[in-house]
């Protein structure tokens, strides 16, 4: 599965890097933490695990809603794989996580007979769209236009999809999944 939440313009971030405009309400935090529940292990690529590791001990900090409390237990009891040339071993701060030098499709096709997985990161999902690893699409339409910025979505790839499910939530988030086809 991949997962984000994108601009309406199908950005993950804006030209600056800034992603603040995608902070889920409480209602879509909750929608996304059953949607991850079932998830076995995640993979990421460098980025995306140094801005994601604050979930290994955000619950500790009081006075965070219970939602937030759930997805830190969601993300801690999932196993995480990232990918990186330029991390060291050290790096890799939080528990049930291993570093991979490179995306090995033939690795992740294991790894995917063995149980779900998250596929976070638009470079990385670029890898796992192109060796035709995505089998779902799970896009966060947030209400916002950013102009530029880190596409969503791949280039360079296609991919024929059917939409099984979509919500509106009620700050005007918008939920679409997609099968591959």
């Amino acid at each position: 599965m991949y997962s984000t939440t994108t601009s309406l313009d199908g950005f993950i971030n804006d030209e600056h890097g800034n992603f603040d405009w995608s902070t889920p309400s409480e209602q879509v935090h909750t929608f996304v933490n059953d949607a991850l529940r079932p998830i076995g292990t995640h993979l990421y690529g460098r980025r995306l695990y140094e801005t994601m590791r604050v979930w290994e001990t955000l619950d500790r900090e009081p006075g965070q809603p219970e939602v937030v409390y759930d997805f830190a237990g969601i993300w801690r009891a999932a196993d995480k794989v990232v990918y990186s040339r330029t991390l060291s071993p050290d790096a890799i701060t939080t528990a049930r996580t291993r570093l991979e030098p490179a995306f090995d499709p033939a690795e992740v096709e294991r790894l995917k007979a063995r149980g779900n997985l998250l596929v976070g990161g638009a470079g990385l999902a670029s890898h796992a769209f192109a060796a035709q690893l995505v089998d779902e699409v799970h896009l966060y339409l947030a209400p916002v236009i950013v102009g530029a910025g880190t596409p969503a979505l791949p280039s360079g790839v296609r991919a024929d999809l059917a939409l099984v499910d979509e919500r509106r939530f009620e700050n005007g988030t918008v939920y679409v999944r997609y099968h591959v086809t």
